[in-house]
């Protein structure tokens, strides 16, 4: 059973669940965390026909029918599409907090997030830098990456929402070994033979020899021989302008990236629409759509559902694979 969070509900989360539900056959095994206020709005104004079903526990949820787990904080006077609302961004978060808190209990296999705006929730809560930290705060953890992930290229970081000059300072061997742990961790499986991950550099041309910046020889190229003594299939750091290039022809099965845009513009660049974004290493399954808000077409029939169905089908197969390990480990 997973559980997809609404998002914010003046953006194009609710059109997505709608429009997924009508389009696309995924199965009867989701709940929706929401508001169905918002989701009875959304219908009304795409004229599409749902048949919703409210609950307030797992157990009440039913096949064949769209299942809302009505958390009650919106009304439908309180969804303004397109707008940027303090009490729907408290509520976006809110869906998502619940929704980590069941998952961590049982109640879920794994959680699915559509968006959220940032700006939205930091009008309740000045302290929120973005749904994978809320998270990962709830499971009582920081050792995390995000991964984003297509056919096209996969990617993974060494720091996400932080400054530059944080990121910068965030580039350590312990961490980078770290995160190439957990990418590889992510990898096995989906193909035969080990995962080939690539390193990229900090510094233009990777550094040039420390011509351009020291920190490929202090931190990373330390990181890649110590990932390699420990068995892994990982190299550079290569000049993060020819890296994604030759991942995306298939010479690697991912890229560790030093920062958040690093990794986020070749993706988007490559494959806007068909991203997901995958938290790795936390004690429940996560996905989301690797886009935002969209309040530019929300409510306007004009969301792209495929990032959400394929963030909804990568969970379905995380739970297969901790399912078979478990299987492998009894």
């Amino acid at each position: 059973m997973i559980a997809i969070t609404m998002g914010d509900g003046n953006g194009v989360g609710p059109e997505i669940i709608l429009k997924t539900f009508t389009e696309y056959h995924l199965d009867d095994y989701f709940v929706v965390i929401g508001d169905i206020s918002c989701m009875e709005f959304c219908s009304e104004q795409l004229s599409i026909s749902i048949p919703f079903h409210v609950i307030h526990s797992i157990k009440e949820a039913k096949a064949g029918v769209l299942n809302v787990w009505d958390m009650g904080l919106l009304s439908k006077s309180d969804i303004q599409p397109r707008m940027l609302s303090k009490k729907v961004g408290a509520a976006a978060r809110d869906y998502v907090e619940f929704a980590a808190r069941e998952t961590l209990k049982g109640t879920f296999d794994a959680m699915v997030t559509l968006p959220v705006n940032k700006e939205a929730v930091r009008l309740s809560d000045p302290g929120f830098t973005g749904h994978t930290e809320l998270i990962a705060e709830v499971c009582g953890q920081d050792d995390f990456t995000m991964m984003l992930s297509s056919d096209k290229l996969t990617v993974t970081h060494i720091s996400t929402h932080v400054s530059m000059l944080q990121a910068v300072a965030n580039v350590k061997k312990g961490r980078i070994v770290k995160v190439a742990e957990l990418t590889n961790g992510a990898l096995i499986g989906k193909k035969e033979g080990k995962p080939k991950i690539a390193v990229a550099g900090l510094n233009a041309h990777a550094g040039e020899g420390g011509a351009f910046g020291d920190e490929e020889i202090r931190e990373i190229i330390p990181a890649v021989e110590e990932c390699r003594k420990m068995g892994l299939e990982v190299s550079g750091p290569y000049p993060p302008d020819t890296i994604f290039l030759r991942a995306s022809k298939g010479e690697f099965d991912a890229v560790i990236c030093m920062y958040h845009d690093q990794g986020h513009i070749p993706m988007k660049v490559l494959d806007f629409a068909g991203g997901v974004n995958v938290t790795l290493g936390l004690k429940v399954v996560r996905t989301s759509v690797d886009h935002g808000t969209a309040y530019d077409i929300a409510y306007q029939g004009k969301a792209d559902c495929r990032s959400f169905v394929e963030a909804y089908r990568f969970a379905q197969q995380m739970i297969q694979g901790k399912q078979l390990y478990k299987m492998n480990m009894t």
